[in-house]
């Protein structure tokens, strides 16, 4: 379930977004654009937080069913005049197919959004739309935005033994208002790209307000102009360090003209000036691209009069926020279901979740160390990452009863069973041991020893193996005779008297042994 407003829909993991960024002390309109909704979308929603005085690490503590629940839904307001129109969502779905400014302005004076005529409606319109095409010249502020980038140029490695040529994707960090950052990887994968963004970090010595990448796969799973997708593992390091992404918009350059700026001078001043150069590893290349971005940063700008540092240390360095004591630990994400032994299957290996869950579908965390499973935004399992192909790694506490008490059988916990009933009990199970030519031939037998202490009580049992002890009868099967019968208590036959075993004789159907 979502909730819905305006037509678009706002998912639980947005609304988390919301209040995080909130609490980080960004405004409304700043929210709004980084989340890809409307600024009263993010008022509505921070309104219904503060009501139910819900923080975000509460929300943390919450599934997606209990936030809801505890939201509610929506209750249509009751005024049939709102004081603005909300020409951002008006424009938004003009986009989609068969949607008209007719359909809308039907649409809105049905809900009562607006009273006013149709061509009222198309002239407020076009008045916006007008105000909103222009090309506005962005200001940045100190430490506010990092914006991140790949070079179109690639540069190749030759590997010394093999010959191998890998094309090295060149990565582009700069400050809104100065410094700019460098590094060369083996690909754009989601690992690479968060992996540059923490060296990025480390050599600005510091944490801006927001990123602003680009609409690349590794950091947007959903390049959609309006309502882009964040990659989970880049969600989570922007919670680790407590930034805000602003995605691009896909093919509007005019979003980030810092980092296009910055990705043609890394090109034409490092990169450009390499091209003659033969590079056999990764670590020579970046060493090469370092020495030409310190010429870069220390070359004095003929429009400011300083350089890219001196700027970097007067406007940006002084804002930028502490990096966390803790380095980010990359984690991958992958979905799941968990299949019908209450297993799921990560990288050829088999983890367990509890066998409540066998059906659903989970996320999947994988990092370094550890695979941690989730459902309904809760963790459920985390599991020591394994190595080793085909093989399972089960929690007892995974385990329904009956598949937990099969388990656990052993000969070991039958004679620690056994040994607290009584030493006769605990002789009787060492001999039904001792007649099996596998221990596993004996659990069946050892399970109904078991039955009889709970229908007749330890001392009675106790009692009917000191008994057949003594008269070398061994087995579940004469233990319960001698119960159902009472003769656990009978003195012994005389040593001159012949036992037999009442399978050979039936008297009464209940005697054990048979003077001779």
């Amino acid at each position: 379930m979502a909730y819905k407003r305006q037509g678009a829909t706002l998912s639980m993991s947005k609304f988390r977004e919301i209040i995080r960024l909130h609490e980080l002390g960004h405004n409304k309109s700043e929210i709004a654009r980084s989340c890809l909704i409307a600024r009263s979308t993010v008022r509505d929603y921070l309104h219904r937080a503060q009501r139910q005085s819900l923080s975000y690490d509460q929300l943390s503590r919450l599934s997606d069913s209990d936030i809801q629940h505890l939201l509610g839904k929506r209750q249509r307001q009751s005024s049939h005049k709102k004081p603005a129109i909300d020409f951002e969502y008006v424009h938004r779905d003009m986009q989609r197919k068969g949607v008209t400014l007719g359909l809308l302005w039907i649409e809105g004076k049905e809900r009562g959004d607006w009273n006013f005529s149709y061509s009222g409606f198309c002239r407020r319109y076009r008045q916006w739309k007008k105000q909103h095409s222009l090309s506005m010249r962005q200001t940045h502020k100190g430490a506010e935005k990092i914006f991140v980038d790949y070079c179109g140029m690639t540069v190749p490695v030759v590997h010394p033994k093999t010959g191998e040529v890998t094309q090295a994707q060149v990565f582009v960090a700069c400050c809104g208002a100065s410094n700019t950052y460098a590094e060369a990887t083996e690909s754009q994968t989601i690992k690479n790209w968060l992996g540059s963004h923490q060296r990025a970090l480390d050599f600005f010595g510091g944490v801006p307000v927001a990123f602003v990448p680009d609409n690349l796969k590794s950091g947007v799973k959903d390049p959609c102009r309006y309502e882009p997708g964040i990659n989970r593992s880049y969600q989570d390091f922007a919670e680790h360090y407590n930034v805000i992404i602003l995605p691009a918009r896909p093919s509007t350059p005019r979003d980030k003209p810092k980092v296009e700026n910055a990705v043609q001078q890394v090109e034409r001043q490092i990169l450009a000036p390499l091209r003659d150069q033969t590079f056999t590893s990764f670590k020579q290349l970046n060493e090469a691209i370092a020495l030409g971005l310190e010429k870069l940063n220390h070359r004095t700008m003929k429009s400011y009069g300083l350089s890219r540092r001196e700027l970097f240390e007067q406007v940006d360095q002084p804002e930028l926020r502490p990096l966390p004591s803790q380095p980010f630990e990359f984690g991958e994400w992958k979905s799941a279901k968990v299949s019908f032994d209450y297993h799921i299957e990560v990288n050829r290996h088999y983890y367990s979740v509890p066998y409540g869950y066998v059906g659903q579908s989970v996320s999947v965390k994988i990092t370094e160390s550890l695979v941690q499973i989730f459902h309904d935004h809760q963790r459920i399992a985390v599991h020591e990452r394994s190595s080793v192909s085909f093989q399972h790694s089960t929690q007892e506490g995974h385990m329904p009863p009956a598949h937990l008490a099969h388990k656990s059988q052993s000969r070991e916990t039958f004679l620690a069973w056994a040994e607290k009933v009584g030493p006769a009990t605990k002789q009787q199970v060492i001999e039904i041991f001792e007649k099996k030519a596998h221990d596993e031939q004996a659990f069946r037998t050892l399970k109904g020893v078991q039955h009889l202490r709970t229908t007749h009580g330890p001392e009675r049992l106790e009692a009917a193996c000191k008994r057949a002890n003594a008269m070398g009868m061994v087995g579940q099967r004469y233990l319960k005779s001698m119960l159902k019968n009472k003769l656990e208590s009978d003195p012994l036959p005389d040593e001159t008297h012949k036992v037999i075993p009442i399978h050979h004789v039936n008297v009464r159907g209940a005697e054990y042994y048979q003077a001779t």
